[in-house]
């Protein structure tokens, strides 16, 4: 079965009704699309689960009443098992208006209720305001994410000693290259790696003890430092053996924006012992996570595998990827590494705003 797409079919959104009774459902729909919505159509609770799952509607509108499975099981299946759609509003329709209906529908997460014979008018505007409502709050996330990246470029040569200090309060080790690999600024998270870890050494510029890894880490950083001269952004990932017996550190080399003067590429060492001290309110307001979401990319940031996480968190690795899969597409992401080197980044932010 083939599904609308909303970004194509229709720019103001992707509505789905699940109705068992034909003819309203057919009046929904015909007035949905009368006013500009894609539309996707289910006759019971299994055929709306099956859209839901097919298709990501941009709302749900869904009878209480229904064959197979009702409008609370449609409900609690979305907001426990889908947090892609967390933020979707989910608007009940029902011909009973007790008040208990009411209140048992907003406690497992429904945004609104309308009741039938369907007011057409009320139904429009009910939908317009809640989308209207999504889309702001899709705005801000997006501007706190550019708002972030615009942080990590905007560091200065001349901001560095004011914000030396906020960059001292990071638990990853901040390095700041110029356009020739030359250190410009280290915080003292990294000076402490570098004392603890007789392989690492902070001069001029970055260097291990074996020649082959930094070899490999001086042309990780001319790419990034390439990349960033093309107005382009790019993120390499590489791992730093160390002489104790903890885990070897984490580097993460993310190209910053071209600039006459500061730095042209910044390097996060984590140190996947040390657990990296970023609020999950904070990273779950700066990328518009679910709270099991933040938690997971707070894990990857630590360096904990996949299987450790499931395990930690009473979950199935099947699981962990799904929501792997929905970082990705929040934070505009492709790869682990990059996720990791954000989230990482996102701890710097936060210590210069606090």
């Amino acid at each position: 079965m083939s599904y609308p797409d909303p970004e194509k079919d229709s720019p103001m959104g992707l509505i789905l009704c699940a109705e068992d009774e034909e003819s309203l459902r057919t009046d929904i729909c015909d007035e949905l699309k009368e006013a500009g919505y894609a539309v996707l159509e289910a006759a019971d609770g299994h055929q709306a689960l099956a859209q839901i799952t097919s298709a990501r509607p941009d709302l749900i509108l869904c009878d209480i009443n229904m064959p197979g499975r009702s409008g609370f099981d449609i409900l609690k299946v979305v907001r426990e098992q889908c947090p892609d759609l967390a933020d979707t509003p989910f608007v009940f329709l029902s011909a009973l208006s007790h008040p208990h209906e009411i209140v048992d529908g907003k406690r497992l997460g429904a945004d609104d209720y309308l009741v039938k014979p369907i007011d057409f008018d009320l139904l429009l505007a009910t939908i317009e305001a809640r989308l209207r409502q999504v889309r702001r709050i899709k705005d801000k996330s997006e501007r706190e994410i550019n708002d972030l990246r615009r942080a990590m470029k905007d560091i200065t040569t001349q901001a560095l000693t004011s914000a030396s200090r906020a960059l001292d309060l990071v638990s990853p080790g901040i390095l700041l290259f110029d356009r020739n690999g030359q250190i410009l600024y280290a915080n003292r998270a990294a000076h402490t790696m570098a004392k603890n870890n007789e392989g690492l050494h902070l001069g001029d510029t970055l260097t291990t003890a074996l020649t082959s890894e930094t070899k490999q880490l001086r042309q990780a950083l001319f790419e990034v430092i390439d990349a960033g001269n093309m107005a382009s952004e790019k993120v390499r990932c590489l791992s730093l053996a160390r002489n104790d017996i903890g885990r070897p550190l984490l580097a993460f080399i993310c190209s910053l924006e071209r600039t006459d003067y500061g730095p042209a590429a910044v390097l996060l060492l984590a140190d996947p012992d040390r657990r990296v001290r970023v609020p999950q309110k904070v990273v779950a307001k700066l990328f518009g996570l679910t709270p099991t979401e933040s938690r997971i990319a707070l894990a990857l940031a630590e360096g904990q595998r996949t299987e450790k996480i499931a395990a930690d968190m009473n979950i199935t690795a099947t699981t962990v990827a799904f929501h792997l899969r929905n970082l990705f597409q929040k934070t505009d992401t492709n790869r682990q590494a990059d996720l990791i080197a954000l989230i990482l980044a996102a701890s710097m932010s936060f210590a210069l705003e606090g």
